[in-house]
């Protein structure tokens, strides 16, 4: 049996790298602009080929558009996708749980409550630009003139601070959880979930008295994201994902083993010489830097975490196949944003609404066939 599921992991690790490297293109194609597979696969391969692909039927703009909106859009959407599962997947093993998931657990309402913050204060259309736009004073004018709240550089103060912000929210929602759940007690690991959704509705319940008291500019920019878009998707946004989620990926996998035996027991696990309430904590912290950093770039996306981790392990019964699971969450994600640009004429509609309708029905499918 243990080879027959080694062959079949090898498989769809296989066939998930194909379709990853398939992925972009076919992606690519789908938007409001008339762009054909095609065209979008001569663009690819003309680097590779040493010909110009204007004068194959394919014009500036449209490279413009596939190389300068889709792509970044696409590789942030596969991004988001693959931390959001691992970290889900990280919470279900060490919580021993299931039904574990970054937005259930109440660590991406803290996070987007952090990131919501700072966005009506720091914001383009927050309190303290409007009030710096307006104000006489020499250093006020000074400062709104120096651009250190333009977007333009990912290291620029309205770029950091937005995660920044998030991971901040995300880490008191974390400590509040295991706050609620009781250090050290027995029964911790069943009571976090419960404390997580609790903590969840409380950060939402902030964040909307946050938005109300915001300006309707900024609570209109504000709601739509918080719904989960990648539609401001850039090329430096690309980096703070990119090296937080993949830092992410070689911090779980050296310490796999340990996470592993957490799975059996807190007592098994302990007899192995694993501190299990340190490795709990650490991975707790590493999945709250994972959720806030994707908050701060695409908004709240909720039930990815949940659905895709558990698919793999339906898939792979005593596995855990990390590597599978982040590029089935990444590809999962690229075609739910596709969905989202596509399912409309002359609109978009918020990924996180489509996640969370499709989770819904997939949480029930889990309580149901639990019982």
């Amino acid at each position: 049996m243990f080879a027959t599921y080694s062959l079949r992991h090898k498989c769809l690790l296989a066939l998930t790298a194909l379709m990853t490297l398939i992925t972009p293109i076919a992606a690519a194609s789908f938007g409001a602009a008339n762009i054909s597979f095609g065209q979008v696969f001569l663009l690819f391969t003309e680097p590779m080929l040493g010909a110009s692909a204007s004068t194959d039927g394919v014009t500036t703009i449209t490279e413009r558009i596939v190389f300068e909106l889709r792509m970044p859009r696409i590789i942030l959407a596969f991004i988001a996708g693959a931390g959001l599962a691992l970290a889900g997947s990280v919470l279900q093993t060490v919580t021993r749980n299931p039904l574990a998931d970054p937005y259930l657990f109440g660590i991406s309402s803290g996070a987007s409550f952090g990131a919501v913050l700072v966005l009506s204060f720091f914001g383009t259309q927050g309190l303290v630009q409007q009030w710096l736009s307006q104000s006489d004073s020499l250093w006020a004018g000074a400062i709104y003139r120096s651009g250190l709240f333009s977007h333009d550089a990912w290291w620029s103060w309205s770029s950091l601070s937005l995660p920044v912000g998030a991971f901040i929210g995300a880490l008191f929602s974390v400590l509040l959880v295991l706050s609620l759940s009781g250090f050290g007690r027995a029964s911790q690991v069943e009571r976090m979930l419960l404390s997580g959704v609790a903590t969840s509705f409380m950060f939402g319940a902030l964040t909307s008295l946050v938005l109300y008291f915001s300006s309707p500019q900024a609570a209109a920019s504000v709601l739509f994201w918080s719904l989960g878009s990648f539609a401001k998707a850039s090329w430096s946004g690309l980096i703070i994902p990119a090296v937080v989620v993949c830092s992410s990926v070689i911090i779980i996998l050296a310490f796999k083993r340990q996470v592993i035996a957490i799975q059996a027991g807190d007592e098994t696990a302990h007899s192995l010489g694993v501190n299990v309430a340190r490795l709990r904590l650490y991975m707790l912290i590493l999945c709250s830097l994972i959720t806030a950093t994707l908050v701060a770039s695409c908004g709240g996306i909720g039930f990815v975490g949940l659905m895709i981790p558990h698919t793999v392990r339906l898939l792979f019964p005593g596995q855990q196949p990390i590597f599978t699971t982040v590029f089935v969450g990444g590809l999962f994600m690229v075609w739910i944003d596709v969905l989202a640009r596509c399912l409309l004429s002359n609109q978009e509609l918020p990924v996180g609404i489509i996640t969370a309708a499709i989770g819904s029905v997939f949480f029930l499918f889990v309580l149901r066939h639990r019982r």
